[in-house]
Order: C-alpha cells, then structure tokens, then sequence
C-alpha cells in the first residue's frame, strides 16, 4: 500500500488544447500533464513564472469518465506580419507599432462540454496540495478562465496498492454517482507523444512524453 492523492475535475466546459500558435487549435480528450500541474500550482499560490520543480516530479494518472462532446468556438483574430514589427515586448505594443499593417483571421478552438475526469498522483507533499485544492489560492478552473470547474475537487490522500485502485475512492460530485470509468491515461515508454511537459512557462514551450491509453473499469460510489 502507498499513498495517493485523488480528486476529480468536472467542469460544464473545458479547454483541453493542443498546440497552440496555429488557425486551429485542437483539444485533447483529457486534461494534459501541464494543465494539472498549472491547477495545482495554482491552489497552492504559486505563479507562471513561480517554482514548480516539487510539483514537475509528480507522477499522474487521468482517469477519463466522461469525455464529453467537442464544441468548437470560431473567432477572428488580429495577424501582424513578421516584417511589419521587431521583437515587440508585447502584443499590444506590436498591433500599436503595426498600425494599419494588419490582418484579421478566422481562429478555431476545440473545448468539451460536461466532462468529468479522475486524477490519481504519486510523490511528496501530497497533503499539502490536498489541503490547497480544497482552499484553493487563486480560482482553479479546467483550462480556460471561460472554464469553472462545476464541483469541489474533493481532494483527499487515500492508501491503495495501485492507482487504479486509488481512483475507485474519488467521491464524485452528487449528480456523477456510481459513474465507470472506461479508460486511463498514464505514462508509457511506449506509448503516443504528447507534448505536455512545461519546460519554459514564460515562453509557453514544452517538451515532449509518451503516454498511453487503457481499458479500465473504475466505478464510483458516493463515501462520507
């Protein structure tokens, strides 16, 4: 038996994207590596450009429950041309300097309607970051800010042999009883590679991990 922290996500919306930096920009079917730490990080106060080095040594698991539907938002964007401004410190300050030298684009972005997911972690100071996503410093949403979360984390630190067996003890929001999992996500050497691993938060780069995704029957009840 060891420890593990579990809590679950749901959310009426979520933002689970891909890479970003293009016209369209997908959406994975669960919340990737870096969103999770990005949460974590945020209910214990820590800043982007904070000290994430005892969260980054976490091992995760995503168990997904519901996986919702696909909405996709369609939105226009003001473009500016490389040759138009030189390292700008900003945006606003490039569309400044650009002047009428822009253009519009059509953008497209993929969210998921009525998810809800299971997250498992191993590694130190679990009870710490329990005790911060259930007191959360700053507002956690899944994503986006356009992206609340719909209930409690429910964070808790259980005892289990596995993972999986520690995701069988999340307590699920009132109207997500008795819900089975069908799949889980977890690092695999030999798996696919997603890029979810922050290795610069200032300038949104990451690296770059396989991960896998397996059958699995996990089923909730509701506990004290």
């Amino acid at each position: 038996m060891k420890p593990f922290l579990v809590f679950g996500l749901s959310a009426s919306l979520g933002a689970m994207g891909e890479l970003a930096g293009h016209e369209r920009r997908g959406g994975l079917i669960w919340p990737a590596r870096s969103a999770i730490l990005g949460l974590m990080g945020a209910a214990l106060g820590i800043d982007r450009d904070g000290d994430f080095s005892t969260l980054d040594a976490l091992e995760m698991s995503v168990a997904i429950f519901d996986s919702g539907a696909t909405l996709r938002d369609f939105h226009t964007m003001q473009s500016i041309p490389s040759a138009a401004v030189k390292k700008p410190n900003s945006r606003p300050e490039a569309l400044r300097s650009a002047g009428n030298d822009t253009a519009t684009s059509i953008t497209l972005r993929d969210y998921r309607t009525g998810v809800f997911y299971g997250v498992g972690v191993g590694g130190l100071g679990l009870e710490q970051i329990a005790d911060a996503l259930n007191k959360p410093h700053y507002t956690l949403y899944l994503g986006r800010k356009s992206c609340p979360l719909a209930a409690p984390l429910g964070a808790k630190v259980v005892q289990a042999v596995d993972v999986e067996s520690a995701l069988t003890q999340i307590t699920p929001p009132p109207w997500r009883e008795n819900f089975i999992a069908h799949s889980l996500i977890e690092s695999d050497p030999t798996g696919e590679l997603v890029m979810d691993i922050p290795r610069d938060r200032k300038l949104w780069h990451f690296d770059a991990r396989r991960v896998s995704q397996r059958a699995v029957s996990i089923r909730l009840g509701r506990t004290a």
